[in-house]
């Protein structure tokens, strides 16, 4: 006999995972973001298919789950920067296992797509 399932689809831990990382940019901009604050055109030259919109929508959804933290320096002119919050880097794990997933299985996949 099979155990019960714990969780409903609504109360799963993953889905709260997906949920603070699952939009298409968020894990690139918080793998890049991983790695020291960047500025947000430094960002989007990372992200180059994301547009402005998307990209500015993502680090505002991860800002406001306390996920990325948003610098505005008093400058002329203006300069914001990104960066993670401890928090944020609490996800770090999270990405490394997806980095070293993707880099084991990259060639079996795209094999498998092109059949």
């Amino acid at each position: 006999m099979r155990k019960p399932v714990p969780y409903t689809s609504k109360t799963c831990p993953i889905t709260f995972t997906i949920r603070a990382m699952g939009r298409r940019w968020k894990p690139l901009a918080l793998y890049f973001l991983s790695h020291g604050e960047l500025r947000f055109n430094e960002l989007r030259r990372q992200i180059p298919e994301a547009t402005q919109k998307m990209l500015t929508q993502t680090l505002r959804e991860l800002e406001e789950d306390g996920i990325v933290l948003r610098t505005v320096h008093a400058q002329v002119p203006p300069k914001v920067s990104y960066s993670l919050t401890p928090y944020g880097r609490t996800l770090l794990p999270i990405l490394d296992a997806m980095c070293q997933w993707g880099g084991k299985h990259e060639k079996q996949m795209a094999k498998r797509r092109a059949e």
